[in-house]
């Protein structure tokens, strides 16, 4: 962060930081900083609040191990609010909940589903080994059968696709990215690893049109 000095603290020294997941975008929480706890968090790289109730420096996860490590800290237009994205440890509420932004005022609140969602649950699956689940059949078979069920399913991909049946190429593709995430678990790759692999290639091929465009 660049304009720390342009930062506009209130009259009891705080701004606002509105903590969000870096990985899905979800709003976590809203929490307020002042100058020593902005300080060390910029430098621990480490959410870092000031509590109003107790009146005093909060480090997020300090009690609870659910750390939130900063990715980014932007100021708004007016320089009196902060986005704080981070990638978080576990939960950001204190009562157990994701987000804590949970209460209905108006409407109801439709979380997009998010593939850390269902990479999560195959995690869990992998631990538990719940009876009955398939997913549980799979990683007890292990590597041979899952990469099997990954090339049967590219397989129907291919098919639906030169079908050109658009509902079932979705629908096998849905298929292949369940098995491809399964993998990913069972290989210890993170969907955030395919994301930097993704982002790395982007930033490559975007520096590829720059050069052409001015020769």
């Amino acid at each position: 962060m660049q304009d720390v000095e342009k930062l506009k603290f209130d009259d009891k020294g705080l701004i606002p930081a509105i903590v969000v997941d870096d990985q899905t975008g979800k709003v976590l929480t809203l929490a307020y900083m002042n100058r020593e706890s902005l300080a060390i968090s910029m430098e621990r790289k480490l959410t870092c609040f000031w509590s109003r109730s107790r009146q005093e420096l909060w480090l997020k996860g300090e009690t609870s191990g659910n750390y939130q490590h900063i990715v980014s800290i932007t100021a708004d237009c007016d320089y009196d609010a902060l986005e704080v994205r981070v990638i978080k440890d576990g939960p950001a509420c204190h009562l157990g909940t994701d987000s804590c932004f949970t209460n209905p005022v108006l409407g109801e609140r439709q979380d997009k589903f998010q593939l850390e969602d269902l990479y999560q649950l195959l995690v869990d699956r992998k631990r538990d080994l719940p009876e009955g689940s398939y997913t549980s059949y799979l990683f007890q078979k292990g590597i041979d059968k899952i990469l099997k069920k990954v090339g049967e399913e590219s397989t129907e991909v291919i098919i639906a696709g030169k079908a050109d049946d658009k509902a079932e190429t979705i629908y096998e593709i849905a298929d292949l990215a369940y098995h491809v995430l399964v993998l990913m678990v069972q290989m210890g790759i993170s969907v955030e690893d395919i994301r930097e692999e993704l982002a790395g290639r982007h930033v490559i091929d975007h520096k590829v049109k720059q050069e052409k465009m001015t020769k």
